[in-house]
């Protein structure tokens, strides 16, 4: 019968359990530190705490003895307090956790990054330090890959060697574990001792990874268990919301902020109402909202909200998004996964006793018809229930301002038109500013009642939405606006309401005398006319080149003066309804367009 001593294996696990929880506890603080670190020195310091996990064990066990050596300044010290660190069993710990550090370390990184930031600005906005974003958000989020990081840092401790030879020796019963003991066995030619000593090792290794399948199925189990049967739980009815609302609060905002690609220089001053952000894809709509919220800084300026300083680069002042009362809709929603809906919306009440938060919660529940889909989590409910929980989430803090970052964009256009209702009736009470951001000219016309228009980091249009629409003044508003007609023009010196359009082949009279910097003229597609004979003004024959169909209406692309050739463009187009194309397309052409001088828009293009 094989006698083995068993002393390897109790100080392998003993020193495998004490510096897997070091490599725990030191990887999660230097993944932390490093995953915030916008420092320039980041890569040095990353690559020295992943120096370990590519150097041979034997170099980390000599640098180790290096460090704590009886000559080294840290040996000195230590012999002074009666205490020796090399060739003791602290010394197989030190080892095993040097080594396995990079590993613990290196996974907890990658599971941060890939946690969505836009949680954890969510979380900011809503009132959390970086400390519980820590433990709420990011590292509940992060778990998995944490876990497998724990385990993989407990296999590399376990299978530690050549560190652990150099700094601790092969001291039976004080420093000699499971691989110390297969390389003696090996060394004194004991193959069967060796073998049982791998074999051991391997088993142990593939229990505790199988440990981790388990769990992670068993986790997702319990979390299905539980919102099954949390969709039967009763919830209270609903009540009306507690405190009384803030009185208008007014938002004054000059900032710049220098870009990759411009410098967004954006100013705005907001009372009651909802204030709309028109602009093309990367114009600096949605910075312009991180800006004010505070999760991106401003280069220089000021925002100011109801009278108190946000942000002020002159005076020094920068308010933490914690600390803003600004909620903020972002456009993914950025609901917290691993949260229910009710706890979403609770997030942000911490500061409030059980009672009362539990209350509020369930007063924006009731109001944003959620009450049955309290206990699901954001990836059990739709599109359209995702942005009431959002919305539920932020209105739960009584924010001084409420920002949307195009909260519609993810949802069809039937949805889309039901939230934008439900969205209008759930502010209608509200007494705060509402910025929304959106591309869409006619979404931001339904809701908003100001429009502020932004082209390539600069605000080029702003005022009340009708006055926007009916005179943009520059061709960039005028095509946010959606106008589809706009050609180059130039004024004529002898007529001072007249001007030449080379590319429609016309002169147009205008109704008022134009401006000197008039470089374009345009005509919105759905005002333009269609008469019988008579001499209206800018009146001109016309000629179809092709349709194009919708469901309500045909969008018409016309030639004027005379009819097409083969391959040439049309000059303008028109959006009609469909009973007038039936009437129209019945008439024999050339039809007879109008281009009403009162609706002319007459247009400045700087950048010309």
């Amino acid at each position: 019968m094989l006698a083995v001593d068993p002393s390897p294996l109790l100080i392998s696990l003993a020193t495998t359990a004490v510096a897997t929880i070091f490599t725990f506890f030191l990887g999660l603080v230097a993944a932390r530190a490093l995953y915030a670190s916008k420092s320039p020195l980041r890569p040095w310091i990353d690559g020295l705490l992943t120096l370990p996990l590519v150097l041979p064990p034997t170099v980390v066990g000599f640098l180790l003895l290096l460090l704590f050596g009886r000559e080294s300044p840290i040996g000195r010290l230590l012999a002074h307090l009666s205490i020796s660190i090399v060739f003791s069993w602290p010394a197989t710990v030190i080892a095993a956790t040097v080594v396995a550090f990079p590993l613990m370390y290196r996974t907890a990184v990658g599971a941060f990054e890939q946690v969505n930031p836009t949680l954890l600005d969510a979380a900011r906005t809503l009132g959390a330090s970086e400390g519980r974003i820590f433990r709420r958000i990011l590292l509940p989020l992060a778990a998995p890959g944490v876990l497998a990081g724990t385990v993989l840092a407990f296999a590399r401790a376990m299978g530690e060697f050549g560190a652990t030879l150099m700094l601790a020796g092969n001291i039976p019963g004080r420093t000699q574990t499971m691989p110390i003991a297969i390389y003696s066995a090996a060394e004194r030619d004991d193959m069967r001792a060796a073998t049982l000593w791998v074999v051991l090792i391997v088993a142990l290794s593939l229990a505790i990874i199988r440990l981790l399948h388990v769990e992670a199925r068993t986790s997702r189990r319990r979390r299905k268990a539980q919102a099954r049967l949390s969709t039967s739980e009763p919830i209270p009815a609903p009540i009306a919301t507690p405190g009384t609302p803030p009185a208008t609060p007014l938002l004054d905002v000059e900032i710049e902020k220098a870009l990759n690609h411009f410098v967004l220089r954006v100013g705005l001053r907001a009372g009651r109402g909802a204030v709309g952000l028109l602009g093309a894809s990367g114009a600096g709509k949605s910075m312009t909202l991180r800006l004010i919220a505070g999760i991106a800084t401003p280069t220089r300026g000021h925002i100011a909200l109801h009278g108190r300083t946000l942000f002020s680069s002159s005076e020094g002042i920068h308010i933490p998004p914690a600390e803003r009362r600004i909620g903020v809709v972002f456009q993914d929603y950025a609901l917290f996964p691993h949260m229910t809906v009710a706890e979403n919306i609770a997030f942000g009440l911490h500061s409030l006793g059980p009672a009362e938060r539990s209350l509020r919660v369930h007063s924006w529940l009731g109001q944003l018809d959620l009450t049955h889909l309290a206990h699901r989590f954001p990836r059990e409910i739709s599109g359209g229930e995702r942005q009431r929980t959002a919305l539920a989430r932020c209105m739960a803090l009584d924010p001084e301002a409420l920002l949307l970052d195009e909260p519609f964009a993810a949802l069809d256009p039937h949805l889309r038109r039901q939230l934008e209702g439900q969205l209008r009736r759930s502010l209608a009470s509200y007494r705060g500013v509402v910025l929304f951001v959106t591309h869409d000219m006619e979404e931001a016309f339904r809701f908003c009642t100001d429009l502020l228009v932004l082209d390539g980091g600069r605000v080029i249009a702003s005022g009340p939405r009708q006055q926007l629409f009916e005179q943009p003044r520059t061709v960039a508003a005028a095509r946010l606006t959606g106008c589809k007609n706009i050609a180059a023009a130039q004024l004529i010196s002898s007529q001072r309401t007249r001007i030449d359009v080379p590319a429609w082949q016309c002169e147009l009279e205008c109704a008022t005398t134009p401006p000197t910097a008039l470089t374009h003229i345009g005509y919105r597609s759905h005002h333009l006319r269609f008469l019988p004979p008579g001499d209206a003004p800018n009146t001109f024959l016309c000629w179809l080149v092709e349709t194009s169909e919708a469901p309500h209406e045909m969008t018409l692309y016309l030639r004027l003066h005379a009819a097409p050739a083969p391959g040439e463009p049309h000059h303008i187009q028109a959006d009609i309804p469909k009973d007038h194309w039936l009437t129209l397309s019945a008439q024999p052409q050339p039809w007879r367009v109008q281009l009403d001088p009162a609706r002319l828009l007459l247009l400045e293009d700087p950048g010309s």
